[in-house]
Formats: structure tokens, sequence, C-alpha cells
């Protein structure tokens, strides 16, 4: 039956007017031509809105939720009475008008993020024993894939529904989300990169580094660009190494960078990357790859011209090798958390000088580490917008640039602990992930993932 089946003339403006009256479940609204347009082209509401004129349409539906979702037309956003709702019921309903997408850019809009407003709302159980290994959460939506053990568990962007899929991996180390319904996934003992169905629940294809030995070739580290994907591989044999470039749409090889075949001693070399992330600013791929020897841990970074296969900067770690490291492009600052020290400290992407360890500016007290004590260990740093997260334990510190006048030489940031007295403490944190106005974290021997927002975004 069509939607406006027993529509009727009474009270129906003129033909020729912008006023639109609709009949939505015994209830009259009254809006413009130009809100309704506002869904987009061959909607459900465009149609109204060319469709108006001789009778008033009326659609068999529910008018309190029709009325929150005509305020979103109108506004972009959702009144504060949609609180008291429930959310599937918003989600169903704007399914059916074909406006889910404009429910999501309410809810979940990076622009939305409010790093010094974030508390915990939310747990997601997994099913099994395993605890999380990595997490993967659209920027834009805020929908996650979890790994936990061979398993990848998704989330849609309300967080409502979930599904599982079983990987060929004993445990998956690496994690992209291509698009809702594909994910990229790698082990550090499981040759290949599988790109996954998540829909399906199967494995779409494998992709695999032929390197010169002809072993096969694991996965360190997945990152992507707008148009590009980037895959560290090593090969089983761990004497070789590359960091491989595909199309993103089609997964086809692109470039390869960074190859190096070991030989002796070379431990420079023999360090593959273990983190990749796009500089968008810059135009630049960010590897950074670490190794824990008798003598501790050493490892570099490096800024790849993909184009070129060229390194135009790079640093080498020993006395305080990084526990891991983050780009902040809005900042134009590479960001690390010491091993030794569990202090953060950053790198200006505007004035990069030599690959010193001097080139670090701290950010904490510089504190001296005592007994040969690695404060760092497991200690995670992301960004998100023009804010910095590090992990300490089971608490997230939350770095922010102090604006200061033009005169001042330095960059100053400060540190603000998250969430509410409650929030604190815990297990240990394994992974940290933003995605949406959201952020999700995980903790050591725990089968969930804490889900923080913002308490005024909250459902």
């Amino acid at each position: 039956m069509p939607p406006f089946a027993g529509s009727h003339p009474e009270g129906q403006p003129k033909p020729d007017s912008n006023i639109v009256s609709i009949d939505v479940g015994g209830q009259v609204f009254q809006t413009t031509k130009q809100t309704l347009t506002s869904a987009g082209p061959k909607t459900f509401f465009s149609r109204i809105a060319e469709s108006s004129g001789l009778y008033t349409p009326f659609i068999d539906r529910d008018p309190e939720l029709f009325s929150l979702l005509l305020s979103l037309l109108r506004t972009g956003n959702l009144p504060s009475k949609a609180k008291t709702f429930d959310l599937q019921d918003l989600i169903i309903e704007s399914q059916f008008y074909g406006i889910e997408s404009l429910l999501v850019d309410s809810l979940s809009n990076p622009s939305q993020f409010e790093p010094f407003n974030l508390q915990k709302s939310l747990l997601l159980p997994l099913n099994g024993r395993d605890s999380p290994s990595a997490l993967a959460a659209a920027a834009s939506s805020g929908a996650l894939h979890v790994a936990h053990g061979s398993k990848i568990t998704s989330f849609d962007w309300s967080l409502r529904r979930k599904s599982t899929v079983l990987t060929h991996f004993t445990a998956v180390d690496s994690l992209l989300a291509l698009s809702p319904a594909l994910a990229a996934a790698g082990a550090n003992d499981f040759s290949g990169l599988q790109i996954l169905d998540l829909e399906k629940g199967r494995v779409r294809e494998t992709l695999n580094w032929e390197n010169v030995t002809k072993s096969g070739s694991t996965v360190q580290a997945i990152g992507a660009s707008p148009e590009q994907m980037f895959v560290s591989f090593e090969s089983s044999r761990r004497n070789s190494n590359s960091i491989m470039v595909y199309d993103l749409h089609t997964l086809t090889p692109a470039a390869e960078i960074g190859h190096n075949e070991i030989f002796g001693a070379d431990i420079d070399s023999a360090i593959p990357a273990t983190r990749l992330q796009w500089v968008e600013g810059f135009n630049l791929l960010m590897a950074s790859g670490s190794h824990s020897g008798p003598s501790g841990v050493s490892g570099n970074i490096r800024l790849w011209d993909v184009r070129s296969g060229n390194v135009v900067w790079e640093i080498s770690e020993k006395v305080d090798c990084f526990a891991d490291v983050a780009v902040c492009d809005g900042l134009s600052v590479i960001f690390k958390v010491g091993v030794n020290s569990g202090e953060a400290s950053y790198v200006d992407l505007r004035n990069l000088s030599g690959g010193g360890e001097s080139a670090w500016v701290c950010l904490g007290d510089r504190r001296k580490v005592v007994n040969g004590k690695r404060e760092g260990i497991g200690c995670k740093i992301e960004t998100q917008g023009n804010q910095v997260f590090c992990t300490k334990g089971g608490d997230v510190e939350l770095w922010s640039e102090v604006v200061m006048g033009s005169g001042n030489a330095g960059r100053i940031f400060k540190k603000n602990l998250m969430g509410r007295v409650r929030d604190m403490g815990g297990a240990k944190i394994t992974n940290l992930a933003f995605g949406g106005s959201t952020m999700f974290l995980t903790r050591k021997d725990q089968q969930c993932v804490e889900v923080w927002q913002s308490s005024s975004r909250e459902f």
C-alpha cells in the first residue's frame, strides 16, 4: 500500500503554498517543503514535498517519534525530550523514513566529541573467555569492531546490535575497518592479511607479501589513508620485512616501501613497523617499530613519502624508546610515551631537525628512571581532534595545548585526568580507540569494552 493511502483534502493549504501538512497516526503536522527536501533527493520526505498541494498525506506511524525526526530535519539535532525515548525505536523510524544517516550524524558526529565531558556510560560484553586484543572504530559513525581470540565482534553505530564472525587466526593482533561490512585483520603468528566480509561471516580474500625466501609473511601493523591501505609485513623467518601499499578500493598492490633484508646483526633493519598512521596534513606515512633486547628497548620512527618511496625524516630511539607513538594532524605533532620514563613527549612536525633523542620535548616532570624500572611498559597514546590521550595503568591522561601569546617561543600542554572519580582506576588499560563522538577502551583480563561518551549525548 502506498504511504499516502487514505489521504484527505481537509485543511490542506493552497496548492502553490510552501506549507505542507502531514497526518501521522491521526496527528496533523505542518512544515515547509524546504524542511522536507533537506532529507535529500528521492527520499520519503522529498516525495511528500513533491506530491503536496491536493491532499494531506496520511502516514500510519507513531506521531511522537515523527515529531522528533521532524525536529531533526529542521535543526540537524534531536530535541532534548528525545532522551526519554528508546534509541532503537528512533532508529527503526529513521530507517522507515530513510534518514538514518541524519540520525547518525546528529548523535555520533566527531565534531560533537567533548573530551573534557567524557564519562564511562556503557559496557559492551563479548562472548567467550578471550580478552580484546585489538579495536577498530569507524571515525565518522562510531561503529566498532573488536578482536578477541579468533573472533571479531562488530557493533553498529548505536552499539545496540552486534554480530560475531570467526577468523582463521588463533588471535588477531591488527585490525582495520575498511567499511561497515569489511575489515582487514592480521596476526603476528599467522601468514597473510585477511579481508573479512563481516555481514556474510567469511574471508573475502587474503593478501600476502612475497619475500625473497618464499616463506610466509605475518602482519605487524595496518594503516590507511583516504585512498590507500598500508600493511607492514615480516617474513616468518624474521629475516626480511616491508611495507606494502594497496589501493583501498580495489585492494590491488600499488607500491612497496621500506623493504629490508636482514644480514648479520643489523638490528635497525630487523625491526618491522608495528604502527602505521597516515599524516593527512603532510601527505606522509608515519611508521614506527621497536625491539626489546638484553641492552634494553630500541626502535625507530620514520616519515615516508609514499609517492617517492623515500624517508623524509627519521629518529632512532635507545635511551627512552617509545612504548607507543601517535600523530596529531591538527597540532602537527608526533607524540610518544617513553617505555622507561612513562612520560609523554612530542616532536613538532613543523620544525623537524635532527634525528637524535634530544628532539623530543617532555610534557611531564622529566622523572629520572630509577633502578631500570620501565614505567611506560604497555602504555598507549592516541589522538582525537586536537587532544592527546595517554594511558597510565588503569587511568587515562588528557593532554591539551594551551594557546599562549605569539611572543611565547615554546608550546605548552596541560594534563587533565579523565572521567568522574568513580570511573577512575581499575585494571590496566590494554587498548584505546576513538570513533564518532565516543572513546572505547579495554582492560586486562576483562571480556568487555568500556564506552565513554559525553554526558550531554547519552541516551
